[in-house]
C-alpha cells in the first residue's frame, strides 16, 4: 500500500526564529527581519490550510522576549496588531483561531481583538491556527496546576484523582491534537519553553534557514522528513 506523505491531518508546531539575524546579514535593522517574517507567516499559514493541516501552532512571542530592546518590542507589538487585523479574514476560511499565552500584559486594544477573533471562529471546523503570544510552556503548566489546586481547595476535586488528562484539560490547547512535529528555523536546536507538555512525543525538526527565508518548498521538505521518521511512542517499532 502506498504511504501517505502529505500534510493532511497533521498537527504542526513552528518556532519562527532568526528574524534579527536575517536582517543583520543584510545590513538592515532587526525590525526589518520581523516585518519580513510576518509576511512569511501569512504565506505559510495559507499554504498549510491549503494542504489540509489539522492544526498549526506558531511561537510568535515568548514570556522571555520582553527583555529585548524597547524599540524592537514596539515594532513587534505593532506587527502583531497588524496581524490581528489580517486574521479577521480567517473567519471566511473556516479556520479556528486560538491565542496561547498570558494576554493581560498586551495592549487592551489587542486583547479586545483577540477575544473577538476567538469568539467568532470558535465554532469553525477547519484548520486550527494557534498563535503563542506572551507564551511559555512552564507558565502554561503552572497555570494548569494552579487551577487544579484551586478546585481542590474548594472541595470540588480530590487531589488523588488528578491525572494527565485532567491537567491537559487546563492547558491553552485543551481538546486539540498534540503536535506531530515541531520545526525550528535558524539552526538553533532547542525547544525554548515551547509546548513543553504537548511535545512529549513530537518529532523535532531543525533547519539552518532563518524564518524570513522559509518557503513553501521548505514546508514540504519538513513534512517529508517527518514521514521518514519511525515513531515508536515508547514501543519497539518496526
Amino acid at each position: 500500500m502506498e504511504q501517505n506523505h502529505s500534510a493532511e491531518g497533521l498537527s504542526i508546531g513552528i518556532i519562527m526564529d532568526g528574524n534579527g539575524r536575517w536582517a543583520k546579514q543584510r545590513g538592515l535593522p532587526r525590525t526589518a527581519g520581523h516585518k519580513k517574517g510576518a509576511d512569511v507567516f501569512d504565506d505559510i499559514t495559507r499554504y498549510a490550510n491549503e494542504q489540509g493541516v489539522r492544526a498549526i501552532t506558531y511561537y510568535a512571542f515568548s514570556t522571555e522576549n520582553w527583555s529585548r530592546p524597547a524599540d524592537e518590542l514596539e515594532v513587534i507589538m505593532d506587527l502583531f496588531g497588524q496581524s490581528l487585523k489580517r486574521l479577521y479574514k480567517y473567519r471566511k476560511e473556516n479556520n479556528r483561531v486560538v491565542f496561547l499565552g498570558e494576554r493581560t500584559a498586551l495592549l487592551p486594544a489587542h486583547q479586545k481583538m483577540m477575544d473577538e477573533i476567538e469568539s467568532e471562529t470558535q465554532s469553525r471546523t477547519g484548520m486550527i491556527l494557534n498563535i503563542a503570544i506572551n507564551y511559555g510552556g512552564q507558565q502554561e503548566i503552572t497555570k494548569a496546576a494552579r487551577e487544579l489546586a484551586q478546585l481542590a481547595a474548594e472541595g470540588k476535586l480530590n487531589p488523588a484523582d488528578i491525572n494527565e488528562d485532567m491537567l491537559e484539560g487546563h492547558l491553552y490547547t485543551k481538546g486539540q491534537p498534540m503536535p506531530d512535529f515541531i520545526l525550528r528555523t535558524s539552526g538553533e536546536m532547542r525547544i525554548s519553553n515551547f509546548l513543553l507538555w504537548q511535545c512529549a512525543y513530537s518529532e523535532l525538526l531543525f533547519t539552518d534557514l532563518y524564518w524570513p527565508d522559509f518557503r513553501r518548498k521548505h514546508f514540504d521538505e519538513a513534512v517529508q522528513e517527518f514521514h521518514s521518521r519511525n515513531r515508536r511512542f515508547g514501543g519497539i517499532g518496526e
